[in-house]
């Protein structure tokens, strides 16, 4: 196997949680059914704290090559949440102070990312896993600010979708880097698929207590 087979892999055997994370009914669940500019934006910012902490964390405990990469991935997520932030902040309707509240703890994927061990796996998760959720989700946020008419916001939103893209193809070459053996590729594919399996979860089980079916209605 390789990385770029691996994210085939990974694709292929979560379509149907990945495609349910790109429906609709997504938004519904990240905000709590306040589909308003302000919880949209709220849960993009706690998803990017979330990703800030975990990956610091995991620098903290790397070594090499792997904990350069989570220092960078870190960084990387720091400067989303600021910039989502910034734009959480000027919403006329919202309260520049309550971006001080904002917890990476809050965001779905918190105990899943606090679950996960082992240099491998932690290098899936972070640059296969959460890119693959990223890219469905933030289709949905680009798609509110779309029918929004906020151009700005929803540029952003695009932006951050493609820089989720590319952290998917730092993904595939920074396993092809570490996997030696078949275990390794099956110990990053669990990685993988473990966070595609827990924002999947907290979504169905969100619209469920809200007596939303989570399935497409066909």
């Amino acid at each position: 196997m390789n990385g770029q087979a691996l994210v085939d892999a990974v694709r292929e055997a979560k379509a149907t949680e990945l495609d349910r994370l790109g429906s609709d009914k997504y938004l519904i669940a990240a905000t709590g059914a306040d589909l308003e500019r302000a919880p949209v934006l709220r849960s993009v910012a706690e998803s990017a704290a979330n990703g800030r902490d975990a990956f610091a964390r995991w620098a903290d405990e790397a070594t090499g090559d792997a904990a350069s990469a989570f220092e960078t991935a870190a960084e990387a997520e720091r400067d989303r949440f600021d910039r989502v932030v910034d734009s959480l902040a000027a919403l006329p309707d919202d309260d520049a102070d309550a971006a001080a509240t904002i917890d990476g703890s809050d965001a779905p994927l918190d105990d899943a990312l606090a679950e996960v061990d082992g240099e491998v796996e932690r290098l899936a998760a972070a640059f296969v896993g959460r890119p693959l959720v990223a890219d469905r989700t933030l289709l949905q946020v680009v798609s509110f600010f779309v029918n929004e008419a906020d151009e700005a916001r929803a540029d952003l939103a695009r932006d951050l979708r493609g820089e989720a893209g590319d952290r998917l193809d730092e993904g595939v070459d920074l396993l092809d880097a570490v996997c030696e053996t078949d275990a390794d590729w099956e110990r990053a594919r669990r990685g993988a698929e473990a966070v595609v399996d827990a924002a999947y979860e907290e979504y169905a089980a969100t619209l469920e207590a809200m007596g939303v079916d989570p399935k497409p209605v066909c």
